[in-house]
């Protein structure tokens, strides 16, 4: 294929998955509760789980990030602004650390930049040695098989779980596992964002619809949310205020009824192997 049309159908295939975001958010989206223990860690969750957690977002509230801007003729919610929870969000110093990370995974690979904030914030709450119990490592919460897929193995000096710490790598291959998702689901941002917390795999199972999971339905809502806090006005409204503001951990309701046998790439796939794969412009591992 001609090098000009890939470009050029890959930014079709990003623009119609933001429309999509853009265009849908407002239904079904799931309420925000969040607090910050006495530790400083921030917790989230799309259920208010006890006292402790205070509503954060509404669902059916419209969210506009232009509201962010200093020029918006309607200004940001002052509850939601001048929220640590917020802050956490919007000003944590992992999120600028990784930020030309970010931006180059997603220019590779055709994603909207929110979108990668979005899945890594609900993942991994920007901690890079972040390892979920079922073996979910990284910023993007990748599982050794799927980096196996895209060709990433362990060595004498690296075992693979190592590899998949650093931050350039791990982003890429979310990044990478994203757009192939896209192009599974071009206009379907649900099962995009389902399939990465489920594996494309379950949602085949359940005829290319959202898995029964509580796990993987509060997990979509929960990243739809982020994606519109992660909309580019958003980075106008940072600040170095969020100095102090380091860990956030997002409790997912369900999370511990997931099926035992699913897992975020399970080999049963609609994604053919590393092989057959385009290769990415810059090789997976330096």
């Amino acid at each position: 294929m001609n090098p000009l049309r890939r470009h050029l159908g890959q930014l079709l295939t990003a623009t119609l998955l933001t429309f999509a975001l853009l265009t849908s958010v407002t239904s079904a989206r799931a309420d925000i509760f969040g607090y910050i223990d006495a530790d400083g860690m921030g917790h989230f969750s799309t259920e208010k789980l006890d006292e402790r957690y205070q509503l954060f977002m509404r669902g059916d509230g419209a969210f506009d990030s232009s509201q962010l801007t200093a020029k918006s003729g309607k200004p940001l919610d002052p509850a939601v602004r001048d929220s640590p929870l917020f802050r956490y969000l919007s000003q944590h110093p992992n999120l600028k650390k990784y930020e030309q990370l970010v931006n180059q995974a997603a220019q590779e690979f055709a994603l909207d930049p929110a979108l990668l904030k979005a899945v890594m914030a609900a993942e991994s709450g920007f901690n890079p040695a972040a390892v979920s119990p079922k073996g979910a490592i990284g910023l993007m919460q990748i599982m050794p098989a799927t980096a196996e897929r895209y060709g990433l193995s362990g060595d004498k000096k690296k075992p693979i779980e190592q590899k998949l710490t650093d931050p350039r790598t791990n982003i890429r291959l979310g990044a990478r596992y994203l757009r192939d998702l896209l192009k599974l689901y071009p206009t379907q941002q649900e099962l995009v964002i389902a399939s990465y917390n489920a594996g494309e795999g379950a949602v085949q199972k359940y005829k290319n619809q959202i898995p029964p999971y509580p796990e993987t339905r509060n997990y979509v809502q929960l990243v739809r949310q982020f994606y519109q806090l992660y909309q580019p006005a958003l980075a106008q409204s940072g600040s170095s205020g969020g100095a102090g503001l380091r860990r956030i951990q997002l409790v997912i309701p369900g999370r511990r009824s997931m099926p035992a046998d699913i897992a975020p790439a399970p080999a049963a796939s609609l994604i053919p192997p590393a092989a057959a794969l385009p290769a990415a412009t810059t090789p997976l591992i330096e």
